[in-house]
């Protein structure tokens, strides 16, 4: 098998804090090397861990969380579709966050689909795949 989905930082910080059944079902469902988390995403777990109060026990969750699916790395073409994607939302007026933008240029260049729980910043992004799991 190959990855087919990306999670981003918002699912991953919902699937942690509340161990929700219907993504638990959804885990399920694939297995581990069709899930991935991007790189950035593990970046942003990880510097909200470190400015916990429960430092040693939030890393304990991410580093649970990343071992359940791949860790997906940047290439050149995510860089290009970055490049594409921030030029389309900036001409449009629909700036979104920087690393949301990483997140979906990384989905979208991959051809996998970029799991939320925060649809209204990607469905900005004209080609990106996005589903939310947590309904």
């Amino acid at each position: 098998m190959a990855v087919r989905y990306l999670l981003d930082t918002n699912i991953c910080i919902y699937i942690a804090k509340h161990n929700p059944p219907q993504v638990r079902e959804r885990f399920a469902l694939h297995a581990a090397d069709e899930l991935a988390m991007s790189v950035i995403t593990l970046g942003e777990l990880r510097f909200g861990a470190e400015k916990s109060q429960y430092r040693e026990r939030a890393l304990g969750v991410i580093s649970q969380l990343a071992a359940m699916m791949q860790i997906a790395e940047l290439t050149e073409t995510v860089a290009e579709h970055y490049g594409q994607i921030r030029t389309a939302l900036q001409r449009n007026g629909q700036i979104i966050g920087n690393n949301d933008l990483w997140l979906a240029a990384h989905a979208r260049a991959e051809g996998w689909i970029l799991v939320t729980h925060n649809e209204r910043e990607f469905t900005r992004v004209d080609g990106l795949k996005v589903e939310n799991w947590s309904v």
